[in-house]
């Protein structure tokens, strides 16, 4: 009995032990995090090119918002840099992520709110479902539908 409970207790101080393994869902999740964090604060610093750089540069880019579908990354890029003129127009952008699914493997759903704080022109909210899909290890959004409330 005695050596059974040094063995608890030794188990239990080895590193990571008593802790729960990061999934690769976790790792994933993160990184998809990761990435939406670095779009808000490229979009936030007015660099609208790096904030592309979470999209799929494909021309099988879908994007689907108020105007129709766009596709492409060119044409994706273009309609931003259109709709989106000035930093007046761009304000300040907040992500409310609500739901991250995988459904496949390489495969990731996400569900989330926008703000949009701009005191020159309105603020804008909105919601929107990405599609990712991950390429070579690296995650990208191939499919977005933004909608503004």
């Amino acid at each position: 009995m005695r050596y059974l409970s040094v063995l608890v207790l030794l188990l239990l101080t080895l590193p990571g032990f008593a802790q729960q393994k990061e999934t690769s869902a976790d790792k994933d999740r993160r990184a998809i995090l990761l990435i939406l964090k670095q779009q808000t604060v490229d979009w936030n610093s007015g660099r609208t090119e790096r904030f592309m750089n979470g999209y799929w540069r494909s021309d099988s880019l879908t994007f689907v918002g108020k105007a129709g579908i766009t596709y492409g990354y060119k044409a994706t890029l273009a309609n931003y840099k259109k709709r989106y003129p000035s930093r007046a127009a761009m304000g300040q952008l907040k992500f409310d992520i609500l739901q991250i699914d995988f459904p496949a493997p390489n495969i990731a759903y996400v569900i989330g709110a926008y703000h949009l704080t701009r005191p020159q022109v309105g603020n804008a909210d909105g919601h929107f479902t990405l599609l990712w899909r991950k390429l070579k290890g690296q995650w990208f959004i191939i499919s977005d539908h933004s909608s503004q409330d």
